[in-house]
């Protein structure tokens, strides 16, 4: 994406959310509110976001995450469009009633189901305490793929993970050599690449996209200061370190990739880890 671009995706993004923001409803508790970041993983589909009937997010692209939003604890109303729609009467996901609960994370990913059709997740993220010296790792399987296994090394640590659906371990901090592969398989489909582990964080990584289509990719999305008790929840994307000739996913970074929208079919919102 060029510089250019990036500028206009990053203004988009700040009007959306300040957007959402206002849509919040307003005897939502304000003192203890939500975080809701939106991953966009469904592959050639550009789209616009109406949140409570009123466009939110426009031209949204695939492969971009956005957040976390803080937002009032409510619910929300969220319908996915094609770009450019006249509104929200004919959506291509949604209209989906997102619940949010006070002090709550979350991320909401529009993605392709195990047989390729546009659908949506809605995860909560744990923030809770890790212990010292480790870090929390959470792999969610959101691509148009069979179940999968993923290897640290060529040792499979997750198996038979299926298409919406997650796992999360607790790991030395470190750097974990990762791969995905299909169920019972070493052939890695995605990787391998070096993910770090940062004591006090909890990384996600999400495998999106079509196997069919030779379009897998992998998203990582980063919760921090889980070290004790956080005030905050600050997330983002972290570079992924590819190792030289292997098709491993963009994961995207700045506030510019915060064109994620909310295709999820659950609400759009966001901010950028700077």
């Amino acid at each position: 994406m060029s510089t250019t671009a990036r500028r206009r995706a990053g203004v988009a993004t700040a009007t959306g959310l300040a957007l959402i923001a206002m849509a919040a409803p307003a005897a939502a508790e304000q003192s203890d509110p939500a975080a809701l970041s939106v991953l966009h993983g469904v592959p050639g589909m550009t789209v616009d976001v109406y949140v409570d009937g009123e466009l939110t997010l426009d031209d949204f692209e695939p492969a971009t995450l956005a957040g976390p939003l803080e937002l009032p604890a409510g619910t929300y109303s969220v319908a996915i469009t094609a770009a450019d729609a006249e509104d929200d009467s004919d959506p291509v996901l949604g209209p989906i009633d997102l619940d949010l609960e006070a002090g709550g994370n979350y991320t909401a990913v529009a993605h392709l189901d195990a047989d390729g059709e546009a659908t949506a997740s809605f995860f909560m993220n744990d923030i809770s305490e890790v212990a010292a010296g480790e870090g929390r790792l959470t792999v969610r399987h959101t691509a148009a793929a069979p179940a999968v296994d993923v290897l640290a090394g060529d040792e499979a640590v997750i198996m038979d993970l299926a298409n919406g659906s997650e796992e999360s371990l607790e790991l030395p901090a470190g750097t974990v050599s990762a791969s995905v592969a299909a169920a019972g398989t070493t052939d890695p489909v995605i990787g391998p690449a070096d993910l770090m582990v940062e004591e006090g964080t909890h990384t996600i990584v999400y495998a999106w996209g079509s196997l069919e289509d030779d379009s897998l990719d992998i998203a990582i999305q980063t919760i921090d200061y889980l070290g004790s008790a956080p005030s905050g929840v600050p997330t983002g994307l972290v570079p992924v370190e590819e190792p030289s000739g292997l098709p491993l996913a963009a994961v995207i970074g700045g506030l510019g990739a915060a064109v994620l929208a909310a295709v999820f079919g659950g609400r759009a919102l966001v901010r950028n880890r700077a």
